[in-house]
């Protein structure tokens, strides 16, 4: 059997070696050549996986290690009888930690008291519900919209569109699509972009092309929104006047936590045996952490408290400044900047992995920290 994995799937040589001839391979560069006598194809949001990479191939089972599809033509692989599998959920946890991590790196900035505000969740699938429970934890007051859940009746309490667009905080969790009821391009766009209150902020960890960002950038020049943005349009080659109106630009890492990436891996792993009808036994390990206790933060208000403990653990800051140094590059430098920022980006565990301590005062953030998937320790 002969397969190819993009290389930047972690773990990918350790789950797929044992399968056959394994060739590890850059996402951007496969093309139909490569394919042809491949039975297995592993990919990442990166490569497109349609007609005109697979005719005439054998390939007869594609996994990608994303949570979404759009790169993925799913008619064309039915009507091929070519497997299909996607690792939907694998990175909720880490997505959720970049939102709450990035959110209150805002509030912190700009002395914003969360409680009380309202936050407006359009998509409450696997990372929108962890929002739902999270934001909640915080005190925030929760709308939720996802148009496709509330006609099948699950779920209660859905709002319009247009009502999220009035929230203090709007945050988008809805999968791509380009076409249909449900048509999520440019769900955010010219028209009702303008309806979006002054000073609110705006979080996009869900495809780049949700949101129209010339239109973005109108608005955000008139209302001073605070973007936080980890995706963009045309990814590789992002919007630099949108980047540098940010207060918050990531190269679309929010679900790039060790665990999530591992989790990905390992979901396609036991697809693939499952289609191949063998018993799984590759079991990932994943490496211990030295200083897994943590003092909670003394701060000004809970936000500062919040941040700064959150930062001890996700430098959400550096990615920043890594993703700003695009702006000091020229054009034809930024597009492989921006993908070597993803192939090369360091280690980020999640916050299940740590313990804090808690002293009695602080008592408050109990069930907020646990929330959040820490463990906890009153001293």
């Amino acid at each position: 059997m002969n397969l190819i994995v993009d290389e930047n799937i972690e773990f990918a040589k350790e789950a797929f070696a044992g399968f056959g001839n394994l060739k590890l391979v850059n996402g951007r560069t496969i093309t139909n050549k490569d394919v042809k006598d491949v039975d297995v194809l592993i990919v990442r949001s990166i490569t497109g996986v349609h007609q005109r990479l697979l005719k005439n191939s054998r390939v007869k089972f594609i996994g990608t290690a994303t949570i979404g599809t759009d790169h993925i033509d799913l008619k064309y692989l039915e009507e091929n009888n070519i497997a299909f599998v996607d690792a939907k959920g694998s990175n909720a946890d880490s997505v959720a930690e970049y939102v709450f991590t990035a959110l209150l790196k805002v509030a912190s900035e700009k002395k914003i008291s969360l409680k009380g505000k309202t936050i407006g969740i359009a998509g409450i699938g696997n990372i929108g519900g962890r929002i739902v429970k999270l934001a909640q934890a915080l005190g925030l007051n929760v709308i939720k919209n996802d148009p496709p859940l509330e006609r099948k009746g699950m779920g209660e309490n859905y709002v319009k569109l247009d009502e999220i667009l009035k929230a203090d905080i709007i945050t988008l969790h809805v999968p791509f699509s380009i076409e249909g009821t449900d048509k999520t391009f440019h769900l955010l766009n010219r028209n009702n972009i303008k309806e979006i209150k002054i000073d609110s902020i705006i979080i996009n960890t869900s495809r780049g092309a949700v949101i129209d960002n010339p239109a973005l950038i109108e608005e955000t020049n008139k209302k001073n929104f605070n973007l936080i943005l980890d995706v963009w349009e045309n990814e590789p080659e992002i919007n630099i006047n949108l980047l540098k109106k940010t207060n918050t630009g990531t190269p679309h890492i929010a679900g790039y936590s060790l665990e999530g990436k591992i989790n990905g891996t390992k979901m396609i792993y036991d697809a693939l045996c499952k289609y191949l009808n063998i018993k799984p036994v590759w079991q990932p390990e994943l490496p211990k952490i030295d200083s897994a206790e943590l003092i909670f933060p003394t701060g000004d208000s809970d936000e500062v408290k919040l941040y700064k403990l959150f930062s001890r653990i996700y430098d959400i800051e550096k990615d920043d400044s890594d993703l700003r140094r695009l702006l000091r590059m020229n054009n034809s430098e930024r597009a492989d900047y921006f993908d070597k920022l993803r192939k090369i980006y360091p280690v980020r565990r999640e916050f299940c992995n740590y313990a804090v301590q808690l002293s009695e005062k602080d008592l408050k953030f109990e069930n907020i920290l646990e929330k959040f998937r820490f463990k906890v320790k009153i001293f």
